[in-house]
């Protein structure tokens, strides 16, 4: 694999050099554990130096994509799925992201009562009636993740949207509303029956409830989202930044 950085570019060479080891870690040698070049042969086909290269790789360790081996050498992790909070996406946005296809073994849409905590968030009174969609979706191998989603009553969704299409896509799209901020919380579960049948577990074993309360460009609650994924196939990474 060649790639030329550019020291006459605006992005600096430590990034250049990310975007170079992101692409290499996809070839399916490197995923199926070879070990990477050493730094010395990397920085020499880079034309930079180790220090800017090591600048690279820690980056990907630090996101979970390398793992570094003492007396050994670096290879790519073993590939689950991994949250960001730095910048937040839809799901299938960050499957695209990470080059995992999509797929949606089960699709439920109906009017339910909504949770109290749904209905605080919309400014409803409680046990109101709401659109809800269930998804079950994963990798086309195996499903992950369980969806349950509310919307807003003022948007008027129904119950024959195709929901094949990205649902931002379509929020935008036919309804004009332009999701913006994301706030979430993340604790872990045991799960129940119901939900480690879906999710091919068994019932008690250690899950991740995500929930996420979805606003628009002008803070109008949009979404209530709950997911429920497998903890042996998702990560959540979190990064800081001081001032």
């Amino acid at each position: 694999m060649n790639y030329n950085l550019d020291p006459e570019s605006s992005v600096p060479l430590h990034v250049q050099a990310e975007d170079f080891l992101r692409e290499m870690i996809q070839e399916d040698g490197y995923k199926n554990g070879r070990l990477l070049p050493n730094e010395v042969e990397l920085s020499s086909q880079l034309k930079i130096s180790r220090n800017t290269l090591r600048q690279a790789i820690n980056r990907l360790v630090f996101e979970g994509l390398l793992i570094r081996k003492k007396g050994y050498g670096t290879v790519v992790a073993p590939q689950g799925v991994m949250g960001n909070a730095r910048n937040w996406k839809s799901f299938s946005q960050e499957m695209q992201a990470m080059g995992i296809q999509v797929h949606n073994f089960e699709l439920h849409v109906s009017h339910k009562i909504a949770p109290e905590e749904a209905c605080r968030f919309f400014r409803r009174p409680s046990s109101s009636s709401m659109l809800c969609l269930e998804r079950l979706r994963g990798k086309v191998s195996f499903p992950f993740v369980y969806f349950v989603s509310f919307f807003s009553p003022d948007i008027p969704l129904t119950l024959e949207e195709d929901f094949s299409i990205p649902l931002y896509e379509i929020l935008e799209k036919k309804y004009g509303v332009q999701v913006k901020t994301s706030r979430e919380m993340i604790s872990a579960k045991a799960a129940q029956g119901w939900l480690a049948q879906k999710l091919g577990i068994k019932e008690g074993e250690p899950i991740l409830e995500r929930k996420r309360f979805v606003l628009d460009k002008n803070g109008v609650p949009v979404e209530y989202n709950i997911g429920f994924y497998r903890s042996d196939s998702f990560t959540y990474s979190i990064e800081f930044t001081n001032g």
